[in-house]
């Protein structure tokens, strides 16, 4: 049998379990204390901590041997390992699992989604999709590997001061963005986080025009599914992703999910992406 087994930070929510993914997760850790990404703590832990401290909770990925320990549960009931990590650019999670894969040679594969949140989480339900219909492990990570470039993750941010607190932006670009209602589309390019448009306005006026760009943007994409995930958004924030995907796009499945304590701990509350994968020529 094929397990597919993701870091936390996929962000897929209710999926996990329906599709049948494990979960690595990572540690958020807030004065001291060590907490599991999607165990024991939730992202309004995270808002309370940097409200009272100013600070923003620090992350850890799994060692070696947690990544050892994980995967041999696996592979010791006679499963093959499909793992998906968080981008090799954005923690050292990916480096920590190829390692403990060399344990279990031809058992485990580590494949560095290049993504984050629901980015990662596209290409774990193509994967499952994949493993559903009867593919063999080695196509099903070829397969999803040649995909990366096509996987559209971006988000919207409300306000830059967790982007500031993180070394993200600069003091001046936060007071001018909050100032002036300045929203900076935020895109994965090869596995990094880049800024693209700046959007002004209120977020559901910028959220509409996001969803508009994205359209303009990716006029040939996978209909499979998309996924709306967002941080803890004002309902009406969530609202107008909502209308907008609906009105100019054509998905099979719109799926929403909320951002875990890792990725909201960057980004801050009210924060939305719209993700999907386009079409090779697109």
């Amino acid at each position: 049998m094929i397990q597919i087994t993701a870091d936390s930070t996929c962000d897929l929510g209710a999926n996990i379990v329906s599709r049948e993914i494990g979960i690595m997760p990572l540690s958020v850790i807030l004065g001291g204390t060590a907490y599991r990404d999607g165990v024991d703590i939730v992202p309004q832990d995270i808002f309370g901590y940097v409200e009272r401290t100013g600070q923003l909770p620090k992350t850890a990925a799994p060692s070696i041997g947690d990544y050892e320990d994980f995967f041999r549960s696996y592979v010791e009931a006679g499963n093959t390992v499909i793992h998906f990590s968080i981008s090799a650019k954005a923690s050292s999670a990916c480096s920590y699992a190829q390692e403990a894969a060399k344990a279990f040679p031809g058992k485990v594969y580590v494949v560095d989604s290049k993504a984050l949140s629901t980015g990662q989480g596209l290409l774990i339900l193509k994967a499952a999709d994949l493993r559903d219909a009867g593919m063999p492990a080695e196509r099903i990570v070829e397969t999803v590997n040649a995909l990366r470039p096509l996987v559209n993750t971006s988000f919207v941010p409300d306000r830059l001061d967790y982007l500031y607190k993180g070394g993200r932006c600069s003091r001046m670009a936060m007071y001018g963005a909050n100032l002036l209602k300045i929203h900076p589309l935020i895109e994965m390019h090869d596995g990094q986080l880049v800024a693209g448009k700046k959007y002004r306005g209120g977020m559901v006026k910028c959220i509409e025009q996001y969803v508009e760009d994205l359209a303009v943007k990716y006029p040939k994409y996978d209909r499979t599914r998309c996924f709306i995930t967002n941080s803890c958004a004002d309902e009406e924030v969530a609202e107008a992703a909502r209308k907008k995907v609906a009105a100019l796009f054509t998905f099979d499945e719109v799926l929403e999910t909320v951002a875990g304590s890792v990725i909201t701990g960057h980004c801050g509350r009210n924060t939305l992406g719209v993700l999907f994968i386009a079409e090779g020529n697109a």
